[in-house]
Parts: C-alpha cells; sequence; structure tokens
C-alpha cells in the first residue's frame, strides 16, 4: 500500500503555527464561538472539531457558496446534487492540442447530467445526513455557518458512536470517527484524511477567515491518536499497483489506456523512459473543469487526452495514470509534455467559490514535494508551472492556449505547503521583484465567471493587473500574440494578456510612489504596489539581456534544437519563433539554461522513438504571464542588481 494507517504519519506539511489562540477581539470570536457551542452540545473534543474544519475548508464559509464536489460552509458538508445542478454550464476556456504538436485531434466529450442523489456516493450528500441529525433544514446549514459547524459536529458524533468509541473528551480517541468523517471507502484515503486532522491539531493554526473571523485551534504537540481504530471501519484497500506517490498521502493506480485505434491513430499517451532519455524539468498544475469522476472516465477514454495524477476535492485522493517514465498529454506545447508530469484537481476556475479544499491542497503539496524530490524540479514558479504559464507552441497557438487552475489558486498558501514560501529577498537595488499580494485582502474585479461581461463573486486573487501607465485609469496593457490585431486586454477571468501571478518573478523597470513597472511581453508594464499592502516584494536573481549590438532577439514557446541535430528519417521540427520580442534595455528574469531537445514518438511502435539534441541551447525566461525561452547565444545573463 502507498498509505499506512499509522500515527506515524502524522508528518509536518509546514511550519507550526502558534500554540494559542490570536486576541479575538476585534471580530468577536463568533465563529470561534460557534465551534466552542457545537462540540460541547455534541460533546465532541473541541480541537477535533477545529481541526476537521480547517483541513476542509480552512473556516471560511465561502459566502454560502458550494465547492467543486458540492461542499457546503465550514465543515464542507456535501449536498453534490444541488450544487451540480447550480454549476451546470462550466466549461475550460481554451482549445489548444493538448499533445502540443499538432499531430492528434482530440474527440468533443458531452457533459453528462448531473446525476440523480440516490446515484451519489456519501462522501457527497453528508449535509442530508447532518440535516437528519440535527433536525435543522438543509437550506439553513448551507447558508448559516453555526448551523454547518453544528451539523459537523453531529456527523462526528455519530462516526464515534459507529466507530465503537465513547463520548471521550481525548482528541486522541476519535481517530476512526474523524477517518469515517472523511467519507473515504478506502483505508488508504481515510487513514490520511485522519492523519491531516490530527497534524492540524498537533501542530496548532490560526488565522482569519474570509468573514475577517480570527479562529484558531491551540497546538497539541504530543497528540498521539488511536490509529487502530481504522481497522474496525470495514473499509477497502485500494489498489495502489505501480502508482508513485508518497506515504504520506493515500494514491491508487487507475491506468490511462494506451491503445492503437484506426488508421495509424492511437491514445491517449507516449511511451518513455524518463528520466532515463530525457530529464522532468517541470510539473504542471491544471484543473479539472470537471467532477472527479467525470474526469476519471476521460482520462480513461483512449480517443482523449491524459495527465498523470488527479487530486479528489473532498479528501485529497490521488489517482495516478500514467507512469511518470512516460509522458502524457496535457499542457498543450509537446515541449513541455515531454519534460512534465501533469496534475489535475478537481476544480472550476470560473467559479471563484468553486473551492479548492485544504485536504487537495495538502495532498497535492505532498505529491509535489514528493516528485521535486525524485526527479530534481526546483520548487518556484518556472518549473511548477500552472497550466495557464504553458507558453503556445507558434504564434497561431497563442489564442487557444488554457487559463486554468486561473486567479483564485491560492499560490503563496500552495508553496508554504511546499517549505518554499514566498517573501523579500533583497532590498530595492535587487533589480527583480516577487509577485506576493495578500490573498485573502487582493479581491481585483473580474467579469465573465458566468456569463461574459457580468461581475464575477468578490473573492481573494492570486493574480495582479498591469497597466501602461501608472495609475488605475491607464489603459491595460496588450498582449499581441493572444490578440494580433491590437484589440484591449479585458479584466475577464480568463483573458491573460494584462496578469501577473503570485510567485512569479519579473525585472522592474520604473518606480513611481505607490507604483512598480516591470518588463512585459516587450513593454513597460505597471501595477498598483502600495507600501501599507504590498502587491509584490523585491528580489535578487539573474536576469536576460540581448547581446551588444542587437536592437532585440526572437522569443519561442518551446527550446528546439537547431534542424543540423536531426538524423536521417526524422523531420526537423521548425524553430518558431513567437510574435514578440526582447528589446534592446529590457531585462527579464531567467530561468536555467536547458539544451535544444525533441522527443519523437509519432506512432504507436516505440522501436523508432528517439530523443534529439543539438548544440542549440536556451534559457526560460519570465516574459509574459508565461514562462518563454531564448536562445543562450542571442542573450547576455547577469545579476539583476547590476543595473
Amino acid at each position: 500500500m502507498v498509505a499506512v494507517a499509522s500515527g506515524a504519519l502524522l508528518l509536518p506539511l509546514m511550519a507550526a503555527a502558534p500554540s494559542a489562540p490570536a486576541d479575538d477581539a476585534e471580530s468577536g470570536g463568533r465563529l470561534q464561538d460557534a465551534f466552542a457551542r457545537a462540540a460541547a452540545e455534541y460533546e465532541v473534543p473541541q480541537s477535533v472539531l477545529l481541526g476537521v474544519s480547517y483541513l476542509q475548508s480552512r473556516w471560511d464559509t465561502h459566502e454560502g457558496a458550494a465547492s467543486v464536489s458540492g461542499g457546503y460552509g465550514p465543515m464542507h458538508l456535501t449536498d453534490a446534487s444541488t450544487a451540480l445542478a447550480e454549476s451546470a454550464g462550466h466549461h475550460a476556456e481554451g482549445a489548444e492540442d493538448p499533445r502540443g504538436d499538432g499531430s492528434r485531434s482530440v474527440k468533443e466529450v458531452e457533459h453528462a447530467a448531473p446525476p440523480a442523489p440516490s446515484e451519489l456516493p456519501a462522501r457527497l450528500k453528508t449535509l442530508l445526513k447532518a440535516a437528519e441529525l440535527t433536525g435543522l433544514p438543509a437550506e439553513r446549514l448551507r447558508d448559516d455557518a453555526a448551523a454547518n459547524i453544528r451539523g459537523g459536529a453531529a456527523l462526528l458524533a455519530d462516526a464515534q458512536r459507529r466507530a465503537g468509541g465513547g463520548t471521550s473528551e481525548d482528541p486522541a480517541d476519535w481517530y476512526g470517527a474523524v477517518a469515517r468523517f472523511s467519507g473515504a471507502d478506502d483505508r488508504a484515503t481515510a487513514a490520511t484524511y485522519a492523519n491531516e486532522v490530527f497534524a492540524v491539531i498537533r501542530d496548532g493554526e490560526q488565522r482569519t477567515t474570509d468573514e475577517g473571523q480570527r479562529v484558531a485551534v491551540p497546538a497539541e504537540p504530543g497528540l498521539a491518536p488511536d490509529a487502530d481504530q481504522l481497522k474496525g471501519l470495514g473499509l477497502r484497500r485500494a489498489a495502489a499497483g505501480p502508482a508513485d506517490c508518497p506515504r504520506t498521502v493515500s494514491c491508487e493506480w487507475i491506468p490511462a489506456p494506451y491503445e492503437e485505434f484506426g488508421d495509424d491513430d492511437y491514445g491517449n499517451h507516449d511511451k518513455a523512459d524518463r528520466p532515463k532519455d530525457q530529464s522532468v524539468d517541470y510539473i504542471v498544475v491544471h484543473d479539472t473543469e470537471g467532477s472527479w469522476d467525470t474526469t476519471l472516465k476521460l482520462v480513461q477514454d483512449p480517443e482523449y487526452v491524459s495527465w498523470q495524477y488527479t487530486l479528489r476535492s473532498t479528501d485529497g485522493h490521488i489517482a495516478q495514470h500514467v507512469n511518470n517514465k512516460d509522458v502524457a498529454w496535457h499542457a498543450g506545447n509537446w515541449y513541455v509534455n515531454a519534460k512534465s508530469i501533469g496534475l489535475e484537481h478537481e476544480g472550476f476556475l470560473t467559479d471563484p467559490d468553486a473551492w479548492y479544499t485544504e485536504a487537495m491542497y495538502r495532498s497535492s503539496a505532498r505529491l509535489v514535494k514528493h516528485l521535486s524530490k525524485k526527479y530534481d524540479v526546483p520548487l518556484d514558479r518556472q518549473h511548477i508551472l500552472g497550466h495557464d504559464t504553458v507558453p503556445g507552441t507558434t504564434t497561431e497557438t497563442i489564442p487557444g492556449m488554457h487559463t486554468d487552475p486561473g486567479p483564485y489558486w491560492d499560490w503563496q498558501h500552495y508553496f508554504t505547503l511546499l517549505g518554499k514560501p514566498f517573501h523579500r529577498t533583497a532590498g530595492p537595488d535587487g533589480g527583480l521583484v516577487t509577485v506576493l499580494p495578500e490573498y485573502d485582502k487582493h479581491r481585483p474585479k473580474y467579469t465573465g465567471c458566468d456569463k461574459a461581461g457580468e461581475d464575477c463573486a468578490a473573492h481573494g486573487s492570486s493574480a495582479v493587473r498591469l497597466h501602461t501607465e501608472p495609475s488605475g485609469d491607464a489603459p491595460l496593457v496588450k498582449d499581441i500574440g493572444l490578440r494580433p490585431g491590437g484589440e484591449d486586454s479585458t479584466i475577464d477571468v480568463n483573458d491573460l494578456g494584462s496578469r501577473v501571478s503570485t510567485g512569479q518573478k519579473y525585472a522592474v523597470a520604473d518606480r513611481k510612489g505607490d507604483w512598480t513597472a516591470i518588463w512585459y511581453l516587450g513593454q513597460k508594464a505597471w501595477f498598483h504596489n502600495p507600501h501599507k499592502q504590498p502587491t509584490a516584494v523585491d528580489a535578487s536573481g539573474l536576469v536576460i539581456t540581448p547581446k551588444k549590438g542587437r536592437a532585440d532577439v526572437p522569443v519561442y514557446g518551446r527550446a528546439y534544437p537547431e534542424k543540423e541535430a536531426y538524423p536521417k528519417g526524422i523531420e526537423p521540427q521548425e524553430v518558431s519563433p513567437l510574435p514578440y520580442k526582447l528589446l534592446a534595455g529590457q531585462k527579464y528574469a531567467a530561468g536555467k539554461r536547458v539544451p535544444g531537445e525533441y522527443y519523437y514518438s509519432p506512432v504507436f511502435d516505440t522501436k523508432g522513438h528517439q530523443v534529439v539534441r543539438g548544440k542549440d541551447t536556451y534559457y526560460e525566461i519570465q516574459f509574459g504571464h508565461r514562462v518563454a525561452f531564448v536562445r543562450a547565444a542571442d542573450v547576455t545573463v547577469r545579476p539583476a542588481s547590476a543595473g
């Protein structure tokens, strides 16, 4: 098994929180009091109730909106039939060829109607069970935070009774109840969920919620839960098979098919031998734009596309589909696909409150740390990519590239869980800035979440908007690749033409008062960066500039080798520049130097597959919202602080 039900797995994912609650005088502690009252009413240890809620929602209410898996309120009580009916119609933005080389057409997929309540698993209808236990109406459990917490406490108490436990005041005696509360039907997932909850209690947590409420659970560093309680729950053993996951997550093997069909076509991935034949340099974060069950059906369709892992919202459970040595078709750029591992997270980018749960964030972070260590992938935003930061391969493909996981993915929280939180690394003369708005307080306006032109719900965001001048009234910067006709950028939730994202680094071009300018897509771009609530912090590092005497250098979406590197029988791939230019006098944050490389694998028979490498080398750069590549022979690399 990949995960083991043991208290030994209560490992820290991030630095421990303070051990005592913060002063709640400002907020009145109303939510904290609601936890205390519900815990007392149902005789559940308050720390257990708080720990479960933190893992579900980080104590946020999301203003009554449902998560992608139909969860409501601080306890993430699920009523998926209601949520799915209300969220029908969401679709992924973008129309790129996921393989990313123009050699495959992907069939259209019809979205099935939401399932009837009787067809849903128990983990997706816990709100209805809570209504039975408390006598409260379902609507109130969805909309009222205090009622929602009461419902969660009732479910935990019921799980404790069914697990054979008494009304113990010792949190250690509630391991089985917490495991059952997860709704998981297999031992590994239930154990992983319970381990994470007890890690929260052991380390302690505190934060201000989306409604401004201060909530805390004091640390209990000596807590040792009774993990043996898991044995009596009658849960199945998930088939781990060849799945490659750390021991601290639950993981099973649900393979994507490698099948040949019709006219020399095949799907839905390519066989390879990574890292022996080529390195893994990237991990790409996606969202599914659909439910867990729908996503699993798609990845098992040989005529569709593929990715390595899918992560479930309710409990962070992971399914692996493609062996990491093989190449999945997920990113829309063949160079990136050949060098990456793709992670799909259950969620919708256009619904700010179809929220990503803490359970999924933590499970994903543990998986990424494992993969980063195994394949030596740096934990930074130039290697842990969002699908929305993967570049187009040619000028023609830029408008169709995808935009997930979008502006509502909390990159700072994610990297904190990875043990690499973003922070200031230099003074004002460092020459670079790291984008770093305070997620919960930073709420830029977006449109188009439900209908084009209509405002999205106000919500925390990882993205910062860019203007042509240091003024909020100035036009947004333009992206000539996204809009070749020169049309203006917009504030649509899927429009990446004038946006930067948390953790990305850019070279400073200018500063005026509360405004900072960076070099972006060949132009000077301004963003509001007030001292009292900064949206970026100073950083140091290396930058790329055109070589002396060059007015400009071309920018590429893939690092392919030169024509002369291809052996006989393999058609050379075009080294096609994008429509942008890196101009003299401009600077861009430099990533790793990489060889020109192309993985030749156009047919089902793997005998002729080959990695072609040339003499040309490239630097990855943070050029716009997406990364890009420049030839090393065209540029100079120097410290950003050199002026």
